[in-house]
């Protein structure tokens, strides 16, 4: 029997096959600015899932979202994430066996552990604005990292050290920093942040990317 869809958002392409793609949503929840990217994203070609790791909890303050990020079970998140990869990869619309994986801030850490909790599925990983230390030799994915100028969330000693590891495993890696920029850039709904040049830039750049490390 096939897995059961998990707590999340489905966007599936038109053609109705497709590479299969992870969304792991920030700290504010899965809200509509993420649904909406799954859905750009499907009309990319990809089958693109986003798990709902706060079941149905939204934040629209930075105060609220700290609350729920807070009180996120870190080993409950890391399950729902296992459920959602196995979801994806069952589909039998899938176009190839590899997935990739897209992570913004509090995503962006969960999607970097995924690349070394299960190596031999995930093939490509797009971070915005996040990073997590650790040893990266178990990875077999490659990398793309968009990030702020100026970011009180994630500073640039961050980034290089993550960058740094990433070089050290012997994982292609390529990071932009977007002069101008704060965190959640990218997130129109964030309009104290959002900076339609890099959100434009970051997108292209991603969808490229992704078809070329999945390649239909």
């Amino acid at each position: 029997m096939p897995h059961p869809q998990p707590q999340g958002f489905l966007a599936i392409p038109a053609m109705g096959k497709g590479q299969g793609l992870l969304v792991l949503h920030p700290w504010w929840g899965l809200n509509e600015t993420m649904k909406a990217l799954c859905g750009r994203l499907a009309t990319e070609g990809f089958i693109t899932f986003a798990p709902d790791l706060y079941r149905g909890k939204i934040a629209a303050t930075i105060k609220d979202a700290e609350i729920l990020s807070s009180e996120l079970n870190e080993t409950q998140a890391k399950s729902d994430i296992a459920d959602a990869v196995t979801f994806l990869s069952e589909r039998a619309d899938l176009s190839g066996p590899g997935l990739g994986v897209i992570g913004f801030s509090l995503g962006a850490y969960f999607a970097l552990g995924l690349s070394l909790e299960d190596p031999d599925r995930v093939r490509a990983v797009v971070v915005f604005y996040g990073t997590r230390s650790a040893d990266y030799s178990r990875s077999k994915a490659a990398y793309l990292g968009h990030f702020a100028q100026t970011d009180d969330y994630e500073p640039a000693s961050n980034v290089s050290s993550l960058e740094d590891a990433l070089r050290t495993a012997g994982r292609p890696v390529t990071f932009h920093t977007y002069v101008g920029t704060g965190h959640w850039f990218f997130e129109q709904d964030r309009s104290d942040a959002y900076n339609e040049a890099a959100a434009k830039l970051s997108w292209e750049r991603t969808v490229a990317f992704l078809r070329e490390e999945l390649p239909f």
